[in-house]
Order: structure tokens, then sequence, then C-alpha cells
């Protein structure tokens, strides 16, 4: 019998999810706690092109990842230890499907907790430049897709704006989101 990979905990023995995207506004898991959070040396984009989630084969949309480079500001959750195992189980499933949108590599990285200044290990999902849906689109093509995108969750326009509000409801500005969304052809 295999023996379980210990729990990636933070020394203070809580689980800590860095969440950038649709986390910050859909969890889906419970945490004891939410602390706005900054990630050094991989920002948030639209490089993963997605045909069910967000989009089609015929008409793919596009989903945010964690591309190297840069930092990127939102949010790590704290996860009490006896939730850990089941919080990541629910995100392999959700953020690395066995399917063509498993697009993502589990990492543990450092964290800074903006609301107190302390580093701690998180989770973080970052885009696998090796998969054939990593892309890097100008701003006009990733609207142009964004606003055809609509898939099995949803619409990609929503995606998009849900998260540009959430980012600005914490005071974040991100440049790139921010261009894209004002690219979007008119409803």
């Amino acid at each position: 019998m295999p023996v379980p990979a210990p729990l990636p905990l933070d020394a203070d023995g809580s689980l800590y999810v860095f969440a950038y995207g649709s986390l910050i506004w859909r969890p889906g898991f419970p945490y004891s706690a939410m602390h706005p959070a900054l990630l050094r040396g991989y920002h948030r984009r639209f490089c993963i092109w997605s045909r069910s989630y967000r989009g089609t084969p015929e008409a793919p949309g596009l989903v945010l990842g964690l591309d190297r480079g840069g930092a990127c500001r939102g949010v790590a959750f704290r996860v009490p230890e006896r939730d850990a195992a089941a919080v990541l189980d629910y995100l392999q499933e959700r953020e690395m499907p066995r399917s063509e949108e498993a697009v993502y590599k589990r990492r543990v990285l450092r964290v800074t907790l903006l609301d107190g200044g302390r580093e701690v290990r998180a989770v973080a999902f970052v885009v696998d430049r090796t998969r054939p849906s990593y892309c890097r689109p100008e701003a006009d093509a990733a609207a142009a897709a964004i606003a055809q995108g609509r898939g099995q969750m949803g619409c990609n326009r929503e995606y998009l704006l849900n998260t540009v509000a959430h980012l600005r409801a914490m005071g974040v500005r991100d440049a790139g989101l921010d261009r894209i969304a004002a690219l979007l052809p008119p409803v």
C-alpha cells in the first residue's frame, strides 16, 4: 500500500491556498481565514485556451493562469489541518482534471500575507507551458476570444468581469485584465 504524500502545510500547521482568479470569488472549500497576499515570480495572465470550461472546440475561450515572471496580488486562504486533505482533493479535481483542460502544475510557493507581512508556504496552480492549450495572445485577440467564449462553467466575459470586480474590491488593479476588459465589445 503506497504511503500518502505529506500535506504541504505551513509551519503554523495550516494549509494555505493562493487564489488569483475564480478561486477568489468561488473557492468552493471551507477555510478559516482569507488574507490579501502577494506571490513573487509569477503573474496572472489569460494564457490558457479553454475548449470546455469557458469555450468550445469551435469557439475556444481563455482562462487565467499563473505564468512565470513578475508578481501577483491575490488571496491566501487558510485551511485548518483537519480539512487540508479534503481541500487538496477538491482542488485536484477542480484545477487538474483528467482531460485536455488539465493545464496546471501544483506548486508550493512562498507568499506574503499583506495584512501582517508574514511569509507562508501556499499551494498554487501555475500554468504548464508544455501543454498545447498554453498561449500568449495580445490583448485584442484575448478580448475577442473572451467575448465569444461560453462553456460548461458559463460565459467567459463574466469570468473576466467577476475577476476584475473582485480584485478591485480588494484594492487591486490588474492592468492586463483591465486592458482586455476595456477591449470587450458591448453586449
